[in-house]
């Protein structure tokens, strides 16, 4: 099973255009109108986003992995009987993860990349159907137990993912994106071991 999705097409245009630019460098005089073709040159590709086939892969995964903690966080917040801890935990987790999607979101349709990802890719720490439905129907202390351990192995799966993009990712804003990914949730998995402990 293929860990990375095959570059797309316009990356690899990117870079023969890239290579095509280097290529030239060493005919060109000081001064003269090579610099600013390749200024310009970087100023397209800044326009068109400055990524890699991991930051592509980063923003897909973390996309419906951020949707599941929302709908897991809506679903405890439904709930009665719930310590206060916990709900504050679940509001802070959604008011977090809820604007990091639309902005994952909008640096794919800015890459020209798909949201969707390549078959055959998994994104560690997800629920499963019969995970939720529990989850779903579960009341009280036994909902918040439920809710913080299953957190707990969703935010692990994230850090998985942020530390890859941290390691191979390219993207600026992506890889600001990973490492406050990776400082919150590991902050978070911390105060959710606390929080099961008093439970």
């Amino acid at each position: 099973m293929k860990k990375f999705p095959t570059i797309s097409a316009a990356a690899i245009a990117s870079a023969l255009a890239l290579a095509g630019c280097s290529a030239g460098t060493g005919s060109s005089m000081p001064g003269m109108t090579h610099d600013s073709t390749a200024a310009s040159s970087r100023s397209v590709l800044a326009a068109a986003g400055d990524h890699n086939s991991d930051d592509t892969m980063f923003a897909q995964a973390m996309i419906p992995h951020h949707a599941q903690a929302v709908q897991m966080s809506d679903m405890i917040l439904n709930k009665r009987n719930i310590p206060s801890a916990v709900t504050a935990l679940a509001t802070k987790i959604k008011a977090a993860q809820a604007p990091e999607i639309e902005k994952m979101t909008a640096w794919l349709k800015d890459w020209n990349e798909t949201a969707t990802m390549s078959a055959g890719h998994s994104m560690t720490g997800m629920m499963g159907a019969d995970d939720m439905t529990k989850l779903d129907a579960a009341q009280g202390t036994e909902a918040a137990k439920l809710f913080l351990t299953q957190m707990i192995a969703h935010h692990q799966g994230a850090l998985t993912m942020a530390k890859t993009e941290a390691t191979a990712g390219n993207n600026t804003d992506a890889l600001a994106l990973a490492k406050n990914i990776a400082t919150s949730q590991e902050a978070e998995i911390q105060e959710m071991n606390n929080m099961l402990a008093g439970l």
